[in-house]
């Protein structure tokens, strides 16, 4: 372990190696060399897991046989569904996600010698949509989602299940490249601090599951992967364009943490913001035009849609007020909260999906980490008191 420099909660600390992702020169993102943008504009989201899980692009029949695996894994065990009931309804989903991965490590556990790993990272991939779906369309739909009944679930790419199975009906195809496009920006981002628990606990030699129950917990943190809530959370308190300003400056007077903006590595942009903006504003001018029409479907409705006019415009004011005042720019979690609203998602969903995403990146550097293993044991700078001598309790 090296330090650049002295800073505190690690930053500008190298704590590994990795041949997964670089976000280069602080305005730049590859993974596995691939630029991001060429991924976004390109690949599929289950390219990039395979790209992700084992270092290279797949072939045609690799990708097919790799979908077929982790497609199968989105049918359900009647063990995990019946825990899924008693999961309450007022759960964050959050916690959901994190009992269901926990559950398959009871039902389907990894072996000691990791000899299924391939195995349980695409159970552990197929199964994390279906189990917030499952017990979302239990809770809120009183349904009882029937996977093996429905040949599309072993068929469709994971942005379209996700969406589908949702809304409990067909989507328009730019949610679901939309979906696409982000499922690939969230998917892996170095050794930020979801990751980093991630290797750290697979360092121990702990099973898959695990590890990603740790990065899970990680992630849940709203300093780590709740900002695309919160920011959707700040633009649903501006009712309009003209509010913004008043508003984003009163926040700044009263010192409030602005979520969605910033970043740890980036120096002047998020390469990926740059990306989901786009989508959100194609999506914003979408749901205007075809608004009759998603209503009429049941896809969106007029409460979903009342508040989602001037969103897109109100985050460009939000985003120019933040540049010209504290020169923080928009990260990957702002322009996301619109594009996921946009597509009639509820809030507290908007972080699972991350980790829909970013469970491709953990099990990579899980792989990593187990190619060429030593635990992960930093020192500790000790700032406490000095020598002190024991003082008996009658003492005391």
């Amino acid at each position: 372990m090296s330090a650049k420099k002295k800073q505190g909660g690690l930053a500008g600390i190298v704590a590994g190696k990795t041949a997964i992702c670089t976000v280069g020169d602080g305005h730049s993102l590859r993974y596995c060399g691939y630029d991001i943008y060429e991924l976004a504009k390109h690949a599929s989201f289950e390219e990039v897991a395979f790209l992700l899980l084992y270092g290279e692009l797949p072939k045609i029949s690799d990708l097919e046989t790799f979908k077929k695996n982790l497609f199968s894994n989105r049918i359900l065990s009647k063990e995990m569904k019946e825990i899924l009931k008693l999961v309450p309804k007022d759960s964050h989903p959050m916690d959901v996600m994190r009992t269901g991965v926990s559950l398959l490590g009871n039902l389907s556990p990894e072996k000691p010698d990791f000899s299924n790993q391939d195995f349980v990272a695409l159970q552990i991939l197929g199964a994390s949509p279906s189990i917030l779906l499952y017990w979302h369309a239990y809770h809120y739909q009183n349904k009882e989602l029937d996977f093996e009944s429905s040949e599309s679930v072993l068929e469709c790419s994971t942005a379209k299940f996700f969406l589908e199975t949702l809304h409990q009906r067909q989507v328009p195809q730019i949610w679901v490249d939309a979906m696409n496009v982000s499922l690939i920006l969230y998917a892996e981002h170095e050794f930020n601090a979801s990751t980093f628990t991630s290797r750290t606990i697979a360092s121990t030699l702990s099973d898959l599951h695990s590890s990603i129950v740790g990065g899970i917990c990680a992630l849940k943190g709203p300093l780590h992967g709740g900002a695309n809530e919160a920011a959707m959370e700040l633009l649903s308190g501006l009712p309009n364009v003209e509010s913004v300003l008043p508003a984003m400056q009163k926040k700044l007077d009263n010192k409030e943490k602005i979520m969605g903006f910033g970043h740890r590595v980036y120096v002047t942009n998020d390469p990926r913001n740059i990306i989901i903006k786009e989508w959100s504003k194609k999506l914003s001018n979408y749901n205007a035009d075809n608004k009759n029409e998603l209503v009429k479907s049941g896809l969106l409705t007029h409460d979903v849609l009342e508040s989602s006019k001037d969103l897109y415009d109100k985050s460009e004011v939000v985003e120019r007020f933040m540049w010209e005042s504290k020169k923080l720019f928009p990260n990957l979690d702002f322009y996301s909260a619109s594009t996921y609203h946009f597509m009639g998602i509820p809030t507290d969903y908007f972080t699972p999906i991350f980790i829909m995403s970013r469970e491709t990146g953990w099990l990579g550097h899980i792989f990593e980490q187990r190619a060429d293993n030593k635990l992960i044991r930093p020192n500790a700078e000790y700032i406490g008191s000095g020598d002190r001598e024991f003082v008996a309790m009658s003492s005391r």
